[in-house]
Order: structure tokens, then sequence, then C-alpha cells
């Protein structure tokens, strides 16, 4: 297995500290890691509210590349509660499919980081509104 992919679960580790900010607002109970075309790895972590205006770790990262100048992405990785890694949910997927319509189907994702399982965006999301 590539060493880029630990380099990415030690950078999402580093980020994720669930924590209380305030009793509306929990955050960092998931992290994430982002590797860009160019190399680059940006994290992100969940931010939970009581209203519908959090946002999942995998997009906090991917909006992090975004502020950065960057916008294509090659690898995602996130880190659960739990210590595990899984797929992105339907709102992640969403925005990257928008964010890279003609070659979203490449994007690698680390579904099982202990068992180095790892599957593309377009294996998870085969049939989407956008064609790719």
């Amino acid at each position: 297995m590539n060493d880029i992919w630990k380099t990415m679960y030690e950078a999402a580790k580093a980020v994720l500290n669930a924590r209380r900010v305030s009793e509306y607002v929990t955050c960092g109970e998931v992290s994430a890691a982002i590797l860009s075309k160019s190399g680059n790895i940006y994290t992100g972590i969940c931010v939970d509210t009581c209203s519908t205006l959090g946002i999942c770790a995998e997009r906090n990262a991917i909006f992090n590349m975004l502020t950065n100048g960057e916008q294509e992405i090659d690898k995602v990785l996130a880190i659960l509660p739990d210590g595990s890694s899984g797929a992105p949910c339907g709102a992640c997927r969403e925005l990257m499919v928008q964010l890279m319509p003609g070659t979203y189907k490449d994007i690698e994702i680390m579904l099982d980081y202990p068992a180095r399982r790892t599957i593309t965006l377009g294996e998870i999301t085969p049939e989407w509104w956008i064609k790719g």
C-alpha cells in the first residue's frame, strides 16, 4: 500500500478531536484528509449544530483545498469516531461530482484503513445525475 495513505491517515488523525464548542455545536468527531492532484494534503473536521448549519469533515477538507487554490481531488480518507474509516455521505459525493464532473469517477476513497481497502468514487457513485 502506498505510504501516502499512511500520511493522509496521520494528518486526519492529528485533527480528530471530538469536543463541544457550545450548547449548540459539537465538532471533531470525524476528520478527513484530501490529497489533491498536485500532492498536497488538506484536512477538515465535521461540525455538527442543532440546526442544518453543520458540515461533514470531507467537505470541510475540500473547502480547505479550494481556499488554497486547488480543485482537483486524487484521494479521500475519513476517520470515524470509532477510529475506523468509511465512505463519504451523499452530500460529500455530490460535491466531488460537481467539482470534477468529467473525472470524479477516478477519485480513490479509503473504505477500510486497517485492511487497506479502497474504492473509487465511480464504483460507489456509478449512475449520478451528472454523467462523467
